[in-house]
């Protein structure tokens, strides 16, 4: 096994939160000198090595101190207890255009950066085309950073970050902007620094990214660790701990709903290959979906539809009874319909459900109600490592 590079031994890193400052020396003298003060502990107690060669992805919900360990592991925060240790040089891009002198152009905040980072003169002359060509700049580079956008800020300052040829190198959410040139861009240097040796810690809220990317992964919660293993594992964890509020929330009356109401949606079931009702299925096992309807008066070829999507809203699958010719003459009173799925393909993760009722063209809506169920697909047998679906099949090799 490669040798640890960075060693994050017992960390607890606090932050105090005045409630009352002293907004006078008279305020000051009637409190006795003292503010009102909560010690808010933004990691406590945390520990993990990540290993040479290897990439590691920090998730956890927003304030769960994974910006906070970033910036403990580029000595930026010193910890209030335990210790760090780092092996090699690092390169950290924690903000958009951490560093930057807004007055200054790209051109001297390429050499300026690049000489925080620890680059001789003539090595920052020497990359220097490489950096433009990596961030895209073009004919901007010349131009204050004041005057840039959003994307081109970071764009050069991550193409800064990974030119400087770090051993380690310390990434915040890079891959949450810029255009999918740019993202394939860094997913390939992301790569070759894997390739060369080099070490890179990525905090990400794109856990499919986290999946693809890394080989390793830490969850953080409330600042502590709660899992730190394989990535696809601790993905699964995390994803399954922060369901369970938004079940309940999903299920309600308050979701998302609209329509017409001849035609209502009661309530949505799913159910597994023994008929018993649940929420937690595994990769290729048996489902039925029960939408449980009830109508005010008769509704005459009804289309009934279901969407499966990802927790970030991306549409999986969204069948219909109308497509397989499937479309009953009428419907009144109260009653379910099924769907029977011999096998659902879907890899290990939480899904969101959304169910409506329209007219045979579609276009009259009668009830859509978005949400409606979240369920958790669990790991059960050898799976693909990353991806939404199971493909199945079988490899074959020749003479």
């Amino acid at each position: 096994m490669a040798q640890p590079v960075v060693v994050v031994d017992h960390v607890s890193k606090k932050y105090r939160l005045y409630r009352e400052r002293n907004a006078s020396i008279k305020a000051a003298l009637m409190r006795g000198g003292r503010a009102k003060v909560d010690v808010f502990w933004a990691l406590d107690d945390v520990s993990f090595e990540v290993h040479q060669g290897s990439t590691t992805g920090l998730v956890g919900e927003n304030g769960s101190g994974k910006s906070t360990m970033l910036k403990t592991l580029a000595k930026i925060l010193r910890p209030d207890k335990g210790s760090v240790t780092t092996t090699g040089k690092l390169s950290a891009l924690l903000e958009l255009g951490t560093g930057f002198h807004p007055e200054l152009t790209g051109r001297e905040n390429v050499f300026l950066n690049a000489a925080i980072l620890g680059l001789k003169q003539k090595d920052i002359q020497a990359r220097f085309s490489d950096i433009v060509d990596f961030a895209g700049i073009g004919q901007f580079i010349d131009e204050p950073v004041k005057n840039y956008s959003s994307g081109m800020y970071v764009r050069l300052g991550f193409s800064v970050a990974i030119n400087v040829e770090p051993d380690i190198l310390l990434v915040d959410e890079v891959l949450a902007v810029g255009d999918e040139a740019f993202q394939r861009k860094c997913m390939e240097r992301f790569a070759a620094l894997k390739r060369a040796g080099k070490t890179v810690i990525i905090v990400s809220h794109s856990m499919q990214s986290v999946v693809n990317l890394c080989d390793h992964a830490i969850w953080l919660r409330k600042g502590h660790k709660m899992a730190d293993g394989e990535p696809r594992q601790v993905v699964e964890a995390y994803t399954g701990s922060i369901d369970l509020p938004e079940r309940k929330a999903a299920s309600a009356e308050s979701a998302d709903r609209w329509g017409s109401g001849e035609a209502r949606i009661e309530r949505v079931e799913l159910l597994d290959g023994r008929g018993r009702q649940t929420t937690r299925l595994g990769t290729n096992e048996a489902l039925t979906v029960r939408l449980w309807y009830a109508c005010s008066e008769p509704v005459e070829k009804p289309v009934f539809s279901i969407s499966i999507q990802t927790l970030q809203g991306v549409v999986i699958s969204a069948p219909t009874n109308k497509e397989p010719g499937q479309v009953p003459d009428k419907i009144d009173g109260s009653g379910w319909v099924d769907l029977r799925l011999a096998n659902l393909p879907l890899l290990p993760g939480v899904y969101d459900l959304s169910a409506s009722v329209t007219d045979f063209t579609s276009a009259h809506i009668y009830d859509a109600r978005r949400n409606v169920l979240r369920f958790d697909i669990d790991r059960k047998g050898p799976v693909e490592p990353a991806g939404l679906v199971s493909l199945g099949g079988g490899w074959v090799f020749g003479p």
